[in-house]
């Protein structure tokens, strides 16, 4: 499929681009991105540390004192959570929200995602170099090009120093690098902006075994 390309100010430039229709003109599955999306909310999920409870503490199972006649309660073994040192009642368990997923199945998630956002809301540009990399300025860029709501911005190898600089104190506005392209970011956000190098690093990525990581 091919795809104009804007300049960063929203303006169109005088070239196209060529996308991949086996990574931006896959037919999106809501049972895919399901899959995928909750694979990783579970995976950022961090566990309480755990407490040790009455069965983990390592104190003397005698008896604390006689039963009756001492003019103390009837306390069994000093593991008992009323103790210095006794066990927790009811404290934190260990719980483990490290889910699996198939490779291939990310892979599918993510280009579905793409393809989603080509259908709607994917923007080529072709570079994320500013001659004014002021967040006003690149605010104003935002408005003329009508990039309203939440926009997600992916470059190359790395974001460029300067726009994300600007776009740090843009509300909604985040930037990645190709590699941490991910389902989740992608669909929550409005609209998906890609730069020429983040196109080749992304088809790159999934002509690879395995494909996403």
């Amino acid at each position: 499929m091919k795809v104009k390309v804007h300049n960063i100010d929203g303006s169109a430039a005088k070239s196209e681009i060529e996308l991949n229709d086996a990574v931006f003109g896959v037919e999106p599955r809501a049972d895919i991105l399901h899959r995928v999306v909750t694979w990783q909310l579970e995976n950022r999920r961090a566990t309480a540390r755990p407490t040790r409870e009455r069965s983990d503490v390592a104190r003397t199972g005698k008896k604390f004192g006689r039963q009756k006649g001492g003019g103390t309660a009837r306390h069994g073994n000093r593991r008992s959570p009323v103790f210095i040192g006794g066990g927790k009642a009811h404290g934190a368990r260990l719980r483990d929200f490290d889910v699996s997923l198939n490779k291939k199945v990310r892979a599918l998630g993510l280009k579905m995602a793409l393809s989603a956002k080509a259908k709607d809301g994917l923007v080529i540009v072709d570079s994320l170099q500013l001659k004014d990399a002021k967040t006003k300025a690149l605010q104003g860029h935002f408005t003329k090009a009508g990039w309203n709501g939440k926009v997600l911005v992916i470059d190359g190898d790395a974001v460029d120093a300067a726009f994300k600089r600007a776009a740090g104190n843009l509300v909604g506005v985040n930037v990645l690098p190709a590699v941490g392209a991910n389902v989740y970011d992608i669909l929550k956000h409005d609209t998906l902006v890609l730069t020429r190098a983040a196109v080749e690093k992304l088809e790159a990525r999934f002509a690879l075994p395995g494909g996403a990581n």
